[in-house]
């Protein structure tokens, strides 16, 4: 694996990106970067301390002032140069996306490298709209207007299942809209988002707007969350850690935005297309090996169509190829690391108490001598073992207030549950903590069009799941947070609204003076 990696050698200085060139971290620590799909270390570097992030924040702070006093042109045209230096990298950047996720080469290809792509894009046109409310003479007396302006220096937190994406959604909005901007990713994944903070120098994005500082969530996180000259954090990650970050956020004031868990439900009327929802189901639920907040999780399925569903999702799971996220061939790779592979696995074992596991719910570890695992139909290669690959798995029979339905897994696992009247898929869609994202299967209008109203989260696809639009809000309900990232909407989180309002009469007395003066005026 480690010769299809060439981007290693960008990190020899360090792993930390601070105004404007990379670093060794100061923490006193280090951190091994393990291919999930092999064991094997791909790098160890220096992790980042809180010496690190004040040097990223200071040269944020001083970078400030130069960056919002662009032009929303100037801003646009860099933005618009750096897309260009994404493309041109795209082969680097995939290739890298899938060393350290584990992610098949194909979905870093088609997905992660050129949604990147387009999102910058869209954030150099956007630049050039940070409008507010038309001028007018609201009061009669004055002419009122908007403005909207940066906010300063904004500290992000991003994860690890889409470690290009997430840097592109938590930086571009902030420097379009003129901030600069601290992120720590992941330390488990540094490597694009390093190389993004590198692409948009070569673009010539001034040094200090974008710094990169890699280091642990207790320490620099914490760090970076409360430091006082950070006026804004968006954090994109578990709920249990977005409700500490937002307990270090509101000590100090601190605008926030939070993308938490999700646990999609998969909503599946008796009209519905049946293998369009099968076909939807599996893809929905197994992209990135589960690992996406967004992934469907619990398919509802009404009672005239729940056993074929059934049937046919396990079929079609059993033909998903598991293998080097490297070869085309390969459908799905392994989760991001053995421990998250054993806690996914320890949820499955503990339902086989209460419910059914129709296909999957085991690592594949035994292999025939010609190469395929045939307790999976012969579609798992040999060569396996040593990573943190998963099954796709399925599960029934599980009660909708136990842990395999409430909790989000994160993984390759999709739940199937049946239910009976419209109102009853509706209520249990509801029916968690979360609401991120949700799906509806039906050929009717109307009933899609309830059930797009009342379910509660930030996206409901109709006869679709998972596809993303940079000029769509992405964000949720309950817990699964608030605010948004990607679209014009996200300016919401990284601009100042300011209310500007002129005196039109020239009065050196004004009416409403006789609230202080009285009769005397």
């Amino acid at each position: 694996m480690g010769n299809r990696f060439p981007a290693r050698d960008r990190f020899a200085d360090g792993a930390q990106f601070i105004g404007g060139r990379l670093r060794p971290g100061t923490s006193g620590r280090t951190h091994a970067v393990i291919d999930p799909a092999t064991g094997e270390e791909l790098l160890t570097y220096e992790l980042a301390g809180v010496a690190d992030v004040d040097a990223a924040v200071a040269a944020a702070l001083a970078a400030y002032p130069g960056w919002a006093g662009a032009t929303p042109g100037e801003r646009s045209d860099a933005l618009h140069r750096f897309a260009a230096v994404l493309a041109d990298w795209a082969t680097e950047f995939a290739e890298a996306e899938s060393a350290q996720c584990g992610k098949p080469i194909k979905l870093s290809t088609e997905f992660d490298v050129p949604g990147t792509v387009d999102n910058a894009a869209f954030f150099a046109g956007a630049a050039r709209h940070l409008e507010g409310a038309s001028a007018g003479e609201y009061s009669g007396d004055h002419t009122s207007y908007v403005r909207r302006e940066p906010i300063g220096v904004v500290g992000s937190i991003a994860p690890w299942n889409y470690p290009l994406q997430m840097a592109a959604w938590k930086i571009l909005p902030a420097v379009a809209a003129g901030n600069t901007i601290v992120l720590k990713p992941s330390e488990l994944t540094p490597f694009t988002s390093l190389m993004f903070a590198q692409a948009a120098q070569e673009a010539g994005i001034p040094d200090g707007v974008i710094n990169i500082v890699n280091g642990a969530g207790s320490d620099a996180g914490e760090h970076l969350v409360g430091h006082p000259d950070v006026v804004m954090t968006s954090f994109t990650g578990s709920t249990a850690v977005g409700k500490r970050v937002a307990e270090i956020a509101t000590a100090t004031v601190k605008r926030l935005h939070l993308e938490l868990g999700g646990k999609a439900p998969f909503l599946v009327f008796d009209d519905a297309d049946l293998d369009a929802a099968v076909q939807g189901a599996v893809a929905g639920s197994l992209i990135n090996t589960g690992q996406d907040c967004t992934a469907a999780t619990r398919a509802y399925v009404q009672r005239p169509l729940y056993d074929a569903f059934v049937s046919a999702v396990a079929a079609l799971m059993d033909t998903v190829r598991l293998g080097d996220p490297f070869a085309p061939s390969t459908d799905m790779g392994p989760l991001i690391s053995h421990a998250h592979r054993d806690r996914v696995a320890g949820i499955v074992d503990r339902a086989r108490g209460y419910a059914r596991v129709v296909t999957g719910g085991s690592a594949p570890e035994s292999f025939d001598p010609d190469g395929l695992a045939p307790e999976n139909g012969g579609t798992v290669r040999a060569g396996l073992a040593d990573g943190a690959y998963y099954r796709p798995t399925l599960v029934v029979d599980a009660a909708q207030d136990s842990e395999i339905v409430q909790s989000e897994i994160f993984g390759p696992v999709l739940v199937v549950l049946p239910f009976d009247s419209d109102d009853e898929g509706i209520r249990l869609a509801n029916d968690t903590p979360y609401g991120l994202a949700a799906s509806v299967w039906s050929r009717d209008v109307y009933r899609t069009g309830r059930a797009t109203r009342e379910i509660k989260a930030g996206c409901v696809w109709v006869n679709d799941h998972i596809p993303i639009i940079s000029e769509m809000p992405h964000g949720g309900y309950k817990s699964s947070g608030y605010g948004k990232d990607m679209s014009a909407y996200s300016f919401e989180e990284y601009t100042q609204v300011k209310h500007v309002m002129y005196d039109n009469t020239a009065a050196v007395r004004k009416d409403w003076h006789r609230t202080i003066f009285g009769d005397r005026l």
